[in-house]
């Protein structure tokens, strides 16, 4: 039998035109050879995480988005959250801090490092004098010694079984006892991330 017009090209398609219902083509459409390669990549719907893993709870940081980007050859980029910034365009002195950490920044490895760029000057502040970049992989940086002298990691306050009455009870505890982050300071939030498995 014939060969659909789409795989008329592809000599190891075993597949018969849609007429055939026991082996047929799900890619026989009709459409002329020249016409295929207009279709979007396709993305498959990703699965929906089920609650009933264990979640880590962290610190919610409020402050503005920060992004290190490490390419191969070891350049520094620093981004805030939908954009990349420059000497002339910066985000609360976000791409000078990164240009000035380098070197200890490196240590992050290649690839993209989301974070919170916080601290004085920057939506609540909490009452300090500096900035700082807090990580959000706890995944990925629970050893000091590897991370960045100049990183923080988001603190996490939970780990657990997804459960409502411990979130609330963890969200009690910080409103009585404030940051984690920057002790002392009151009203702090929390922010749920699902455990890899």
């Amino acid at each position: 039998m014939d060969k659909c017009q789409i795989c008329i090209n592809n000599d190891n398609c075993n597949l018969v035109p849609k007429n055939n219902k026991s082996l047929a083509c799900p890619f026989f459409l009709n459409i002329p050879n020249n016409q295929t390669s207009n279709f979007p990549e396709f993305k498959e719907f990703k699965k929906i995480p089920r609650l009933s893993r264990e979640i880590i709870v962290t610190e919610k940081i409020d402050g503005t988005n920060g992004l290190i980007y490490i390419d191969e050859n070891n350049n520094i980029f620093a981004g805030s959250r939908n954009r990349w910034l420059d000497d002339h365009n910066d985000n609360h002195g976000f791409w000078h801090w990164a240009m000035d950490n380098k070197e200890e920044l490196l240590k992050l490895g290649k690839g993209y490092h989301y974070g919170e760029w916080m601290g004085q000057g920057i939506q609540r502040n909490y009452g300090l004098k500096e900035k700082r970049f807090y990580l959000f992989n706890v995944h990925k940086w629970t050893d000091e010694t590897v991370r960045p002298k100049c990183c923080y990691v988001v603190p996490i306050i939970g780990k657990l079984e997804f459960n409502t009455e411990k979130i609330i009870t963890l969200l009690e505890w910080l409103k009585v006892h404030g940051s984690v982050a920057v002790p002392g300071f009151p009203d702090a939030e929390v922010d749920i991330y699902l455990r890899k498995q």
